[in-house]
């Protein structure tokens, strides 16, 4: 396959599925903001968005302050920010057109309608439609691109490659939005009180599970209380979750394995090493030097791996 090819349907892959963590993201934190509590911490929330994707320079040029409908605006329809909903479902569209023949008819249908459906619509539009119903609009699309690539396309090198993009942009947000959450929810606990954390505890770590789909998957597994640390440990070494480290660095080290070249036996070697962390890590170890340093490291690593693939694979390789 052309690296131009593979660079283009990579990173399709990786905006569409930003565009829907994002979806998630927002619609997790813009529910919890419903729940009654102090400015406070409502202002605490929309930060961590903000620095969840290291956009704290980037909002500050645009906004003086840390408002819900202006985060929402910034992230959701603000075309001159590239990580908008907006922005990254227009480059997903822009690089899918580039390889319009190597994707099917399905997938490109799917893809430029979502992108003509957005277009179309005014922030103001999408805010008085109800924020919530067009986080599940983006959600479904994304879900019915998914459903368009599994059902119709070759299991090619094509396929390899979206897939990829895919799995290491779901890898890195996971992690992030893992490190955020788990210690600005954590943190609240400890400075609340009793009865007050009893109330909220539910709630707050089980929209976490939400946004990423992981919710009625928590009840199956552990038949009991939502608890900071089981989250934990759901997210990072179920391999059976479709969201969890775990999950999307087994399919990473699958498909490197499947794609490598003369060049990629260290990049191989790095995705392998990752994997392994998480195939024969335990909870406590993990706990025992210190979640965020760990999760931080983790996305360092996603963040090698993707710049060792795109050296290896993609344009300019």
């Amino acid at each position: 396959m052309l690296s131009r090819t593979a660079d283009h349907l990579y990173w399709m892959a990786r905006y569409s599925e930003r565009a829907e963590n994002l979806a998630r993201l927002l619609d997790v934190t813009y529910q919890m903001s419903l729940v009654p509590h102090d400015p406070e911490t409502e202002r605490n929330s929309w930060n961590a968005i903000i620095a969840l994707n290291s956009l704290e320079l980037a909002y500050s040029k645009r906004h003086d302050e840390v408002t819900a409908s202006q985060v929402l605006h910034f992230m959701v329809r603000d075309e001159t920010h590239p990580s908008s909903i907006y922005s990254c479902l227009r480059a997903a569209r822009e690089n899918a057109h580039a390889v319009r023949g190597t994707l099917t008819a399905e997938m490109w249908e799917t893809i430029n309608e979502t992108w003509l459906q957005l277009r179309d619509q005014s922030f103001d539009e999408i805010y008085a439609g109800g924020v919530a119903a067009f986080f599940d609009w983006v959600k479904q699309r994304a879900s019915l691109l998914r459903g368009a690539m599994f059902g119709t396309m070759l299991r090619d090198e094509a396929f390899q490659f979206i897939r990829l993009g895919a799995l290491l942009e779901r890898a890195d947000n996971t992690a992030r939005i893992l490190d955020v959450k788990y210690h600005s929810l954590a943190g609240a606990q400890q400075s609340q009180g009793d009865d007050l954390v009893d109330a909220n505890d539910f709630y707050h770590w089980g929209a976490l599970l939400r946004s990423v789909s992981a919710f009625e998957v928590y009840r199956k597994v552990y038949r009991d209380v939502i608890t900071p640390e089981r989250v934990a440990e759901l997210l990072i070494l179920r391999e059976d979750l479709p969201r969890a480290l775990h999950s999307c660095m087994e399919g990473i080290v699958r498909i490197l394995e499947k794609v490598r070249n003369s060049r990629s036996d260290e990049t191989v070697r790095r995705a392998g090493q990752l994997f392994a962390t998480l195939r024969y890590g335990r909870m406590d170890d993990i706990f025992a030097r210190g979640l965020h340093a760990w999760l931080e490291d983790f996305i360092n690593s996603i963040g090698d791996l993707g710049a060792r693939i795109s050296e290896d694979f993609l344009v300019g390789a």
